[in-house]
């Protein structure tokens, strides 16, 4: 008896491993079938509520670190379409910010470095470029370029960097952005002042 029992409950233990193996994650929520582009991880599913394309391309870095935190520690850079807008989520394993006190500054290899307007989330470890000038710059220089340095001040988080190797960039950029309806284009370049004749 003692021996039956042992084995009904090996048995049932084994059912539920074969039916949690048979139940797999929806496509939507898993980066299993993501394929790559140098670096980045390109994602294409179809929204099975809207029949629309998703899209997103992710890049991942082990070196970012933190001024409270004593380790480097993983953090991602996403391309996607939401609510059909082009955005720039950064998202970090440990606390950066806040949208009071918080200032996202980034550098694409030697070009000028700049700090925009970012939205800081509620979780404090993700922070969004969602404005439609600033997601446009930040993606034209993206495209043609090797680093991504990003730097983020805080008063309640501390100072926070991360960099990015960006090989497959426009590739990526290409793919994460082909199904928003308002993909961005870079800003218009300064208007020359007109040349002087000299008589």
């Amino acid at each position: 008896m003692h021996a039956d029992a042992i084995a009904r409950f090996i048995a049932a233990i084994g059912a539920a491993c074969w039916l949690g193996a048979c139940a797999a994650r929806d496509p939507l929520v898993s980066t299993s079938s993501a394929t790559p582009a140098g670096n980045w991880k390109i994602e294409r599913q179809v929204d099975r509520i809207t029949g629309a394309p998703l899209s997103s391309a992710l890049l991942s870095t082990r070196n970012a670190s933190n001024s409270a935190a004593p380790f480097p520690k993983p953090a991602m850079l996403q391309l996607t379409c939401f609510k059909d807008q082009p955005l720039v989520r950064l998202a970090f394993e440990f606390k950066v910010g806040s949208n009071r006190n918080s200032v996202l500054g980034y550098r694409f290899d030697e070009k000028p470095g700049r700090e925009i307007e970012a939205r800081f989330l509620q979780d404090f470890t993700t922070v969004v470029i969602e404005e439609k000038a600033a997601v446009a710059q930040f993606v034209s220089e993206l495209a043609t370029s090797n680093v991504l340095y990003v730097r983020i001040r805080s008063l309640n988080a501390g100072r926070t960097a991360a960099e990015f190797q960006l090989d497959g960039a426009p590739a990526a950029i290409e793919a994460a952005l082909a199904g928003c309806p308002q993909s961005p284009t870079p800003p218009p370049a300064p208007a020359k002042p007109p040349s002087r004749r000299t008589s």
